[in-house]
């Protein structure tokens, strides 16, 4: 570790082998807790590269219980937190919309990071069961259209680092990692980052692998998701462009307005509200927003097209019914 360290503080890269490696040991638990915090926090400070994300990807990849949904056209829809900007859960909510459209959605997801509240938080206090049982899985993408992958369960080798994350309380490149790593290795994924360096980090590491839709999103005012509140800067396959509110034809929305609140409770509730079409107009419509994306992703037809289907899987409570499928698979 003294000589990776060495050439990190001297601003040398690690290329992709090194990077996994390194990233295998550190899970296997084969350095101490000051060696790895000293490794992340090198990180912290110098940023990291393309070639060491990849390297760092193939790791946990190769660690994880795996999942094989070949049978399956999935899409993750997720960010990577860090935004600090404590939203309800706008990803999630636009997941099951894209499930209730027909699209088979594999949502891989874990504790909060950034807000009160995150994936795993919500849908476990409602009712959602949490397992890597794989023939249970495709059971709720065959029935609900959408599975969920709490990733502690899929990458038990991370328990030798989540002291270190926790001690640290900063965000490291795991935090970027997380969008990365899906055990079903989807198809498609619309993802949010907060940030435009780890936009380009993104764009750079999916043009990597083929066969793999994408669209990789980042509002201006630093959220990880189309928040409405300004331009989102949208990177696709072969593809850049703006989203501005007016594209749907709505209006610039206060931040406040899209709060996810202060507990697990309050989001759930703004959770039930938003399926059982008893949100604000501003709540539903970033929904809507993000869902198009993702909609439009997978099938490969214009924005706009993709917001009437995800309109209709909203309004026609078809979101809904792929929700009360998944929690009645749960018990």
């Amino acid at each position: 570790m003294k000589e990776i360290l060495t050439r990190l503080i001297n601003h040398e890269n690690l290329d992709k082998k090194e990077s996994k490696e390194i990233l295998i040991d550190i899970s296997n638990g084969m350095y101490n807790n000051e060696q790895v915090a000293s490794f992340l926090t090198v990180f912290m400070l110098r940023g990291t590269s393309t070639n060491e994300l990849i390297g760092f990807r193939d790791a946990l990849l190769e660690l994880c219980i795996k999942l094989d949904f070949s049978d399956f056209q999935t899409i993750d829809l997720c960010g990577t937190g860090g935004d600090n900007k404590n939203t309800f859960n706008i990803s999630t909510l636009a997941s099951f919309v894209s499930a209730g459209a027909g699209i088979h959605v594999a949502k891989h997801g874990n504790y909060s990071v950034s807000s009160a509240c995150g994936s795993s938080n919500v849908l476990e206090f409602l009712g959602v069961k949490f397992t890597n049982k794989e023939d249970f899985l495709k059971t709720c993408l065959n029935k609900a259209n959408i599975c969920i992958l709490h990733a502690p369960l899929f990458h038990p080798a991370m328990k030798n680092v989540a002291p270190v994350r926790k001690a640290l309380g900063m965000k490291t490149f795991f935090n970027i990692l997380g969008p990365l790593v899906n055990p079903c290795r989807p198809n498609n994924q619309l993802v949010g980052v907060y940030g435009l360096d780890i936009l380009r980090l993104y764009k750079s590491v999916f043009e990597t692998t083929k066969g793999f839709k994408y669209s990789i999103i980042h509002s201006f005012d630093g959220y990880d998701e189309i928040s409405l509140t300004g331009d989102t800067k949208v990177v696709s396959n072969n593809n850049e462009f703006l989203i501005k509110p007016k594209d749907f034809n709505f209006d610039i929305i206060p931040s406040k307005k899209i709060f996810g609140g202060n507990t697990v409770k309050e989001a759930a509730s703004i959770f039930h509200d938003v399926l059982n079409l008893r949100a604000t107009k501003e709540q539903t419509n970033v929904v809507l927003a993000n869902s198009a994306l993702a909609i439009s992703t997978v099938k490969e037809i214009g924005i706009s097209d993709a917001f009437e289907i995800a309109k209709d899987s909203l309004l026609n409570k078809k979101a809904l019914k792929s929700f009360n499928t998944l929690i009645e698979l749960s018990k």
